[in-house]
């Protein structure tokens, strides 16, 4: 590794700009964006990905090898990635720093406790909580009836989901999950930062009128905890490519995309933006398109889709997605080919990325590339893992040479559309729903929210291992019914959340977690 004063150095961040932590790491102050507002920002390239499996992926691999093979071409890219949550890395997904040869480090750093960026808005987040039961317990002033925020805690615990105290009938939600990251992750400075958390809605009084920061106070003293968390985080690739790790929202509850502030300083600093969106294309990307690209005021010049043939094959529904199986393979393709309509009809140029695996069959490879070609997909197939940059080359060239095209974005809906038929043009456009189906409470809350003027933008809550709504239904899924429970508002983030049946925004840990068979060595070093 650089040490990164050097790093910081050789990509044009100046001394007073650069705030160490320790030798591998840094916090880049938002002075930085003065500086550099009249220079010309570089191509910006979003990864997204079909729809994960317990086959994997690779988008996080793709898009830190992405950064890799431009450099090996001679570019000088910069990679905006999002902070990984202790919940995953102790439970069934580990670590967010991609693999093998194409790898962020230090690993360890920032799977756990990095710059202390997620304890700090944990304890914005309870902060709040505490004025609010303080408040209550000391006469409630405000006629506090119906408390809708939420505790956070940044690790997987069911238990916490529904707990009561003296005071009232609360529960947690996951740290990643909460409107205070999606806050941070979208604001663009410390003042819009304070005046989105003054903007959150804490519940309702007596009267059914909602009420918000603005009208309990606190708001300066959240900022305060956060006034650091703010300046993104800055590593490196194994080969040194820099790489800006910032805000973690999940993208199957929140918004999926690192932060506005580390997106537009990567563009500002490199030729090459990359980042990526959480999840599969009908999330993150689409929550990407609709919900981040307002406030970066550039949408992407190109869009990567990720792919693996174990992946196609297991939304093939193959018995064994290690095994050689050509029929579940082409099977898995018409999800693919979905994703890649959704991107289409957003205006967006595209390559696919097959991501190799080593257990990969040559005829599994030709039949995908061969199948790509023909229905006109530019594809590259990708050796990132074991090859870091030159196995990314081929990807590295369709890049520079798609992003040479225009893009032109085209919105899946338009914002004077009442909330209800925003769910639903996401639903029915993006992914392929025949209908969608309100709860009785989400009917009645769109009634609350259109009544009060809330017509925002949609975030939906929903299952990443599905287009629809169902986990357990693979590949690509038709004639089903999208169902919503329920409409939060995150009215600090800017946004409604729609939560789809059986979603949960504190998630449990699995059967046999991570954490179990975490093993050190004698100097604390963790063993793979």
């Amino acid at each position: 590794m650089q040490k990164i004063t050097e790093l910081c150095e050789k990509m044009g961040v100046q001394s007073e700009e650069c705030i160490p932590f320790g030798f591998y790491k840094a916090k880049i102050d938002l002075k930085i964006m003065d500086r550099l507002k009249q220079k010309e920002d570089g191509k910006l390239v979003l990864v997204t990905a079909i729809n994960p499996t317990p086959a994997g992926e690779g988008k996080t691999t793709i898009s830190i090898g992405l950064t890799q093979g431009l450099k090996e071409i001679g570019n000088h890219p910069v990679l905006a990635l999002r902070e990984p949550s202790l919940g995953p890395v102790f439970g069934l997904k580990g670590g967010a720093t991609g693999g093998g040869k194409s790898s962020v480090v230090p690993i360890d750093d920032i799977n756990l406790h990095f710059t202390g960026d997620m304890h700090a808005i944990t304890a914005a987040n309870n902060l709040l909580s505490a004025l609010i039961d303080n408040h209550m317990h000391h006469g409630n002033e405000l006629k506090i009836k119906t408390v809708t925020w939420k505790r956070a805690m940044d690790m997987n615990d069911r238990s916490l989901r529904s707990i009561e105290t003296p005071i009232r009938k609360d529960g947690f939600l996951i740290t990643a999950a909460s409107e205070v990251m999606a806050i941070l992750a979208l604001a663009t400075d410390l003042n819009d930062l304070k005046r989105r958390i003054n903007e959150i809605l804490i519940g309702y009084n007596e009267d059914d009128e909602p009420l918000f920061v603005k009208d309990l106070g606190g708001a300066d003293a959240m900022t305060l905890l956060l006034k650091e968390a703010i300046n993104p985080n800055l590593v490196q690739t194994i080969d040194g490519v820099p790489t800006f790790i910032h805000a973690g929202p999940f993208a199957n509850i929140a918004h999926g995309c690192n932060s506005v502030v580390a997106t537009k300083m990567a563009l500002k600093l490199g030729d090459y933006a990359v980042t990526e969106a959480g999840f599969g294309a009908d999330l993150g990307m689409q929550k990407f398109l609709d919900l981040k690209v307002p406030h970066i005021d550039k949408a992407p010049d190109a869009v990567v889709v990720v792919a693996t043939i174990r992946a196609l094959k297991s939304h093939g529904k193959a018995k064994d997605f290690n095994e050689k199986d050509m029929e579940a393979l082409e099977k898995g393709l018409p999800l693919l080919e979905k994703h890649l309509k959704n991107v289409k009809a957003y205006g967006m140029n595209y390559v696919i990325a097959l991501n190799h695996f080593y257990n990969d069959t040559d005829d599994e490879i030709n039949f995908v590339m061969n199948w790509a070609k023909e229905n006109n997909h530019e594809i590259a197939l990708c050796k990132g893992f074991t090859e870091g940059g030159l196995g990314m080359v081929d990807l590295a060239n369709k890049i520079v040479e798609i992003t040479k095209k225009p893009s032109h974005l085209k919105h899946v809906y338009e914002d004077s559309d009442l909330p209800r038929v925003k769910i639903e043009k996401i639903a029915k456009n993006i992914y392929g729903a025949n209908d969608v189906e309100f709860s009785d409470k989400a009917l009645k809350q769109l009634e609350t929210y259109e009544a009060l003027g809330w017509n925002l933008p949609v975030c939906m809550a929903k299952t990443p291992l599905s287009i629809s709504g169902d986990s357990k239904k693979v590949g690509l899924v038709k004639d089903f019914t999208l169902e919503i429970k329920e409409i939060r508002p995150s009215m600090g983030a800017g946004f409604l959340v729609a939560l789809t049946k059986g979603i949960m925004v504190m998630p449990g840990l699995n059967k046999t977690p991570r954490a179990l068979e975490m093993k050190l060595d004698d100097e604390g070093n963790l063993i793979d």
